[in-house]
């Protein structure tokens, strides 16, 4: 019974204004809006369901300078790949696409690796602190430090739809969990998706 969860949500990340560099086309930035909407949407259905939601921010430390020890773990993970040429066939060769981030990997420190190690377990036992008492939370898939602080510290994320923007691409929102609560952060998105039936909608090909 979701009901019974004690859920989260990153209040200043659903409740940001869209920001947007010189750049942005009028798309994209009527894109961005629609992405905000559908998350925002999201918050509203879970309360009709039952789930209250409690706001929470996430622990102010600087994840993003330790965004290396996933390309690091990457490229160990991919080393085969790099060491035997087979990165070459890979389509993608531009600058940040995965062939390159792989190659990259090798000439990480050692030293910088450990050290942002550490850090990366104050920023563990940070999360722990921060969600006693909670059995989960709710994010924007995109937008803030939630991905990358997630695929550092472990914890488990299920994303699903949760809408679609005017020209008929989804969006989706992540449901996160504590450490080994998948079970939890399943049943939630579950209930959600028994709300909604994004889930069901397929584009005209695939029907």
């Amino acid at each position: 019974d979701v009901r019974q969860l004690r859920v989260g949500y990153l209040a200043s990340a659903f409740e940001r204004d869209p920001e947007f560099d010189d750049t942005a086309t009028e798309a994209e930035r009527a894109r961005a809006r629609e992405w905000m909407a559908a998350d925002l949407r999201t918050l509203e259905v879970l309360r009709s369901i039952g789930v209250e939601l409690v706001p929470i921010e996430l622990p102010d430390l600087p994840v993003d300078a330790l965004s290396f020890i996933l390309s690091a773990e990457a490229g160990a993970a991919f080393d085969d790949l790099t060491r035997s040429g087979a990165d070459d066939l890979m389509v993608r060769q531009i600058e940040d696409a995965w062939p390159n981030v792989f190659r990259q990997a090798r000439t990480i420190p050692a030293v910088e690796y450990i050290q942002a190690n550490r850090v990366r377990t104050l920023v563990m036992r940070e999360m722990e602190r921060l969600l006693d008492g909670l059995d989960c939370w709710v994010s924007p898939s995109y937008g803030g430090s939630n991905l990358l602080l997630t695929n550092l510290t472990g914890h488990p994320t299920v994303v699903v739809p949760n809408g679609f923007r005017s020209d008929g691409t989804p969006t989706s929102i992540s449901f996160n969990g504590r450490l080994f609560g998948e079970h939890q952060i399943l049943a939630l998105a579950r209930a959600y998706q028994e709300a909604t039936g994004f889930h069901r909608r397929h584009p005209e090909g695939f029907r």
